[in-house]
């Protein structure tokens, strides 16, 4: 892909379809792009970028006991799954090209990044 955003997202057992149409307004209206000035003050549908939609369980992880993470709090992956596809479509028809991980699966993403803004949303 070109340039653009990488979103990894975990979903939790209580995130719902509500969950995703917020966070849909956030990716497509968050303002972390940098203007002429360096200021993060476009958006990625102003600037017209691509998005790459991973899923990503770990990121549900909870890491307060013992020496292993617990995963108590991913959702199951049959629908997880759903979310997560509903999340591209949702993102689609607001005019984005997106592209998706491979939802259960192991991957290799290479990523280059142009500037260290990582930040995590929790809606």
């Amino acid at each position: 892909m070109g340039k653009g955003l990488v979103v990894f997202v975990g979903i939790d057992k209580k995130d719902d379809d509500i969950t995703f149409k917020n966070l849909t307004e956030k990716i497509v209206n968050f303002r972390i792009f940098d203007d002429e000035d360096d200021k993060l003050n476009y958006s990625l549908k102003d600037k017209n970028y691509e998005i790459l939609c991973v899923p990503n369980f770990t990121l549900c992880a909870n890491i307060n006991k013992g020496r292993r993470p617990s995963f108590e709090n991913a959702m199951p992956q049959a629908q997880a799954r759903k979310l997560f596809e509903n999340l591209a479509i949702l993102l689609k028809t607001r005019g984005l090209s997106v592209k998706t991980g491979e939802f259960g699966k192991t991957m290799a993403i290479n990523i280059e990044c142009a500037g260290p803004v990582n930040i995590v949303i929790e809606i």
